[in-house]
């Protein structure tokens, strides 16, 4: 196998260029409205947890992954220990 020459490296650069313009416009282009299905259903899923009906007053997108970060921070700290004299 031989080594690519420059022109081929800038080329793959081009092309690599022209893909991330691509999924950034993409990605720049997404609607971030909550469909009418996705709040009926959180709306399902307030009143089965409260157990009567209740009105969803806002609902925030989150992009990342800080929902699953607490949630993993939440579960280490309820292993904490128990110093003492039992």
């Amino acid at each position: 196998m031989s080594e690519p020459t420059v022109a081929e490296l800038q080329a793959l650069v081009a092309d690599l260029t022209a893909r991330l313009e691509a999924l950034e416009a993409k990605v720049s282009a997404r609607d971030d409205e909550v469909s009418p299905e996705v709040l009926l259903a959180i709306s399902a899923a307030v009143a089965a947890y409260l157990g009567k009906r209740a009105t969803v007053k806002q609902v925030h997108l989150r992009r990342g992954s800080a929902w699953a970060s607490q949630g993993r921070s939440d579960i280490h700290h309820s292993h904490t220990f128990q110093h003492g004299v039992r």
